[in-house]
């Protein structure tokens, strides 16, 4: 059952910190792909009068034919709108030292900027704008409880 008064939902608009990395776990040949995402925040000082760019880093990490989207069209310095989960995993290194980490599991991305940047990284056929390619793929990239409405704009 679940708890209806709780949600893990991220929001995050940043751009890549490099090129994902594509992995296919051995025993299913499910693809992964990891990266990472700067958000900037500007962060103003009424003493001094100045303000300073303060930069936060988030883990992301993307599963299936995401992961494979992922590594087909996102390259550093892209600016890409993603909504997911908190995921936090734990394990153990060689040393026997039990570590753990949080990341963000995508669940949807969506290329932002300007059209030619778009263009830049990989050209979509004329018929099928950026937002399209993720509908493509299906629930995958939804959450289970999204419907299939159409938004028109």
């Amino acid at each position: 059952m679940r708890d209806l008064n709780s949600l893990n939902r991220v929001i995050l608009i940043g751009r890549l910190g490099g090129k994902p990395e594509l992995r296919y776990l051995p025993q299913t040949e499910r693809a992964v792909a990891r990266f990472s995402l700067a958000t900037n925040e500007r962060l103003f000082n009424p003493k001094t009068n100045e303000s300073r760019i303060r930069t936060e880093w988030h883990r992301i990490i993307a599963w299936g034919k995401l992961a494979e989207f992922c590594e087909k069209f996102l390259v550093q310095g892209k600016q890409v709108s993603i909504e997911g989960k908190l995921r936090t995993r734990s394990w153990q290194d060689r040393e026997g030292n039990k570590r753990s980490t949080t990341e963000v599991e995508a669940q949807s991305i969506v290329l932002l900027g300007r059209r030619e940047e778009v263009a830049e990284v990989e050209p979509f056929p004329a018929e099928t704008p950026a937002a399209d390619v993720l509908e493509e793929e299906g629930p995958s990239f939804r959450d289970e409880g999204e419907g299939d409405d159409e938004v028109p704009f």
